[in-house]
């Protein structure tokens, strides 16, 4: 990784046709589109194809992509051009495929072959341009970006309904018992009024809806007609069947005062029937309802106090640690499976906050949140103030990230390749190369397979195209474009050295947590173990010199990380489980990572360590560039370090720290007086704590969600949390240590040769 950077410091990475190896997806880096989607969009597991089946079987290694369809730019990069559908060379009349820089011209500009499909498609009159040059290249090409760039955009002029922002909050008796209704409620309004004054921002006119609901749905006509909103009350919550009317989503310039008036009121309820049946679904069904009676796509935000109960055929997590039952916890239910396909073809993406103790007994409330590219937020109550600035921070992303609606993604491989599968958080649908999604966002990833139906073309090369179909949050529909084209080879050595571990990490990572579902986890460890080997024996036999040693562990150079990165992978928590972990926990986990793009994927399975300098005088703050291994043999006694992962901070505090650093940090000169445990730093005036503050500020930028800085200390307790995070150790779980684990590798592979 140290290595990487350097290499590209200061660069950029010009994708040009027939795309050569990128930089690694932890290295930042400006990427210029000359014909080729950028790595941020699509990244290929090897960059140069096999051009056989054989070939690729023979490698053991996974052939795909890793897609990020709605994915945010680097700084200093163009943006992804916007043009209008009918301004663009319509694409290929066969099978759908849009028009791109991989379709080759014929006839004078008259026809094109499209590489998806292998068959010739007609240009209408109106878009005929003639070609010039022995490559038969359009004369307009560089004027038009579906005939130049590898990543382009198009809209519709007639708009759709706009999404809306619909809030449902629980006021059953353990909420109004809870003492923080009203928190929830005045940050809400918080919110809104900063969305408000935001002119020009997307969200600043929204559609807001506000529901409660107990044992029964309180709808709110919040129409500026009214004197005053107006509630109506629906206690049929078996057969669901609400009065929905326009004052139920009214534009937030328009409603801000009976909405405000609304929240004020809601700490106030009283509770005036029993809730013990609170259902998580509830809520979920009343929002979907709502968005359906007015047709219109959204955000569906759930604040949810009562106890998490379970309801109709939801299943057990008895039987998870039953190594040939994984998916008796992995699994939804089948209500909730129906449940999240309603979501998706509405375009309701949903969002549950969990302010109860959510993981004492009870269903699991997540399934339906991931599923729609929502998420789970799990808060104590909110009692301490940590809980509480998370609950803040994490409320304020999901309002202003950027998302699209009822999205549609497409996928079309050159014509003697095939998608064989796709792994992701989302609703299977018939086709693998077909997926719909309720919301997507810039961390939206999935992971697609490929196998060969014939031999590639070499000349021709190997395409993967991209089409996300989607609405913005102003209603208008969009299609997003992302075409990759990559060489083909008939020697494997070429294909090896194109690989790079943290893709296929990444990949492997999606494909495994997603098989969880239907096969044991012990099969799936050991199929990962077994492909490694493999694809070791592999390239020692077929790619390298007969003057290798039998003790020599022989690796291409940007698969020498893959053995830690695989190693972490099945001593995760997800597929190796243990008793220090709650089965919620690890439901949580699965669902987080499997909807991480590549970059905080690598992040998770293999933390960034990074010393703090011990200083007083601030002349040398952290720096992120100098992270050290996940090992324990990294911790000095005397030091200070920070483990940074997508989903947790810590900050490592070792025993023989000097005193000065101590009260430069903590304000305290005691080693055992120092707290240990979830805190937050003291905001003191001196160089050390302000350069350290400024770093956590930095890494929590860049973190999918807010997360609580975790203080450890030496020969505490509370240490077990960081030896999760140093991956080449033997885990607390029972897993190998990297050292052990590359040792059964070069063994095996040796003894497979022989």
């Amino acid at each position: 990784m140290e290595e990487d950077k350097e290499e590209w410091e200061g660069k950029v990475f010009i994708s040009e046709h027939f795309s050569r190896l990128p930089p690694l997806s932890t290295t930042p880096c400006v990427v210029e589109d000359r014909g080729n989607a950028s790595p941020l969009a699509i990244r290929s597991t090897t960059y140069c194809v096999p051009c056989d089946g054989q070939t690729t079987l023979l490698s053991r290694l996974p052939l795909g992509a890793l897609v990020t369809p709605f994915m945010s730019q680097n700084a200093g990069e163009l943006p992804v051009p916007l043009c209008k559908d009918t301004d663009c060379v319509s694409g290929c009349c066969w099978c759908g495929a849009s028009m791109c820089s991989v379709m080759s011209w014929q006839d004078c500009g008259q026809r094109f072959y499209c590489p998806f499909c292998g068959k010739l498609s007609e240009v209408s009159w109106q878009q005929y341009q003639h070609t010039t040059g022995p490559e038969g290249v359009r004369i307009d090409k560089d004027k038009r970006p579906e005939l130049s760039l590898g990543s382009y955009e198009t809209f519709q002029s007639e708009k759709g309904e706009p999404a809306a922002l619909l809030l449902a909050i629980d006021v059953s008796i353990s909420a109004l018992r809870g003492g923080h209704l009203e928190f929830v409620t005045q940050q809400i309004h918080t919110l809104l009024a900063s969305l408000q004054r935001e002119e020009g921002h997307p969200l600043s006119d929204v559609r807001v809806g506000l529901i409660t609901y107990d044992s029964r749905i309180h709808l709110y006509d919040l129409s500026p007609d009214l004197s005053r909103p107006h509630m109506l009350v629906v206690t049929e919550t078996e057969d669901l069947q609400l009065p929905v009317r326009e004052g139920l989503l009214v534009s937030l310039k328009d409603c801000s005062e009976s909405i405000d008036s609304v929240l004020q009121l809601i700490p106030q309820f009283t509770a005036d029937c029993d809730s013990s049946g609170v259902s998580i679904q509830l809520p979920v069904r009343a929002g979907l309802a709502v968005l359906q009676g007015l047709k219109c796509p959204g955000k569906l935000l759930i604040f949810h106090s009562a106890a998490l109960i379970e309801t109709g055929n939801t299943n057990s997590s008895s039987g998870f640690f039953g190594a040939n039952k994984p998916k008796t916890i992995f699994q939804p239910s089948e209500q909730a499976i129906l449940l999240a396909k309603e979501c998706v073809c509405q375009g309701c993406g949903v969002h549950m906050f969990i302010l109860s103790q959510h993981d004492v007994g009870g269903a699991w409330p997540g399934h339906i949140p991931y599923l729609t590219g929502g998420a789970l937020h799990t808060y104590s109550y909110l009692q301490g103030e940590l809980d509480r600035e998370r609950f803040s921070s994490d409320l304020k992303r999901v309002l202003q990230r950027d998302t699209g609606y009822k999205a549609e993604l497409r996928m079309f491989v050159s014509k003697d390749l095939r998608v064989s599968g796709c792994y992701g958080l989302f609703v299977p649908g018939p086709s693998p190369g077909h997926v719909t999604m309720a919301t997507v966002d810039e961390k939206t990833t999935v992971a697609v397979d490929l196998a060969h139906t014939r031999a590639l073309d070499e000349a021709r090369g190997a395409a993967v195209q991209v089409v996300l179909s989607y609405s913005s949050q102003t209603g208008q529909r969009r299609t997003r474009v992302h075409t990759l084209t990559l060489r083909c080879s008939r020697h494997l050595q070429d294909t090896f050295r194109n690989y790079q571990a943290q893709t296929l990490l990444t990949f492997y990572c999606k494909k495994m947590y997603c098989a969880v579902l239907e096969r044991p986890l012990q099969e799936l460890r050991e199929e990962l173990q077994t492909d490694v080997t493999e694809a070791l024996a592999s390239y020692r036999k077929h790619c390298c010199s007969s003057s290798v040693s039998a003790g020599q562990l022989v690796l291409p150079q940007f698969l020498r990380a893959l053995p830690v990165y695989v190693n972490s992978l099945r001593k995760s928590e997800v597929l190796l489980p243990g008793l220090r972990s709650s089965v919620h926990q690890r439901l949580q986990q699965r669902c987080q990572v499997l909807g991480l793009d590549a970059r905080s994927t690598v992040r998770h399975f293999y933390p960034q360590l990074l010393p703090v300098p011990r200083s007083a005088d601030g002349s040398k703050p952290p720096n992120p560039e100098e992270a050290l291994r996940c090992t324990a043999a990294s911790l000095e006694p005397g030091g200070l370090y920070l483990i940074h992962a997508p989903f947790s901070l810590l900050l490592w505090v070792g025993s023989q720290v000097p005193a000065c650093t101590l009260a430069e940090l903590f304000n305290t000169s005691c080693f055992s007086s120092l707290h240990s445990g979830e805190t937050k730093l003291p905001p003191l005036e001196t160089p050390l704590s302000i350069s350290v503050r400024s770093l956590i500020d930095t890494l929590d930028s860049e973190a999918p969600c807010a997360r609580k800085l975790l203080v450890v200390k030496q020969g505490d307790t509370c240490e077990e949390a960081l030896q999760r995070h140093l991956v080449e150790d033997k885990s607390p779980n029972g897993g190998a240590s990297y050292a052990d684990f590359l040792y059964h590798l070069h063994v095996n592979s040796v003894r497979l040769l022989q």
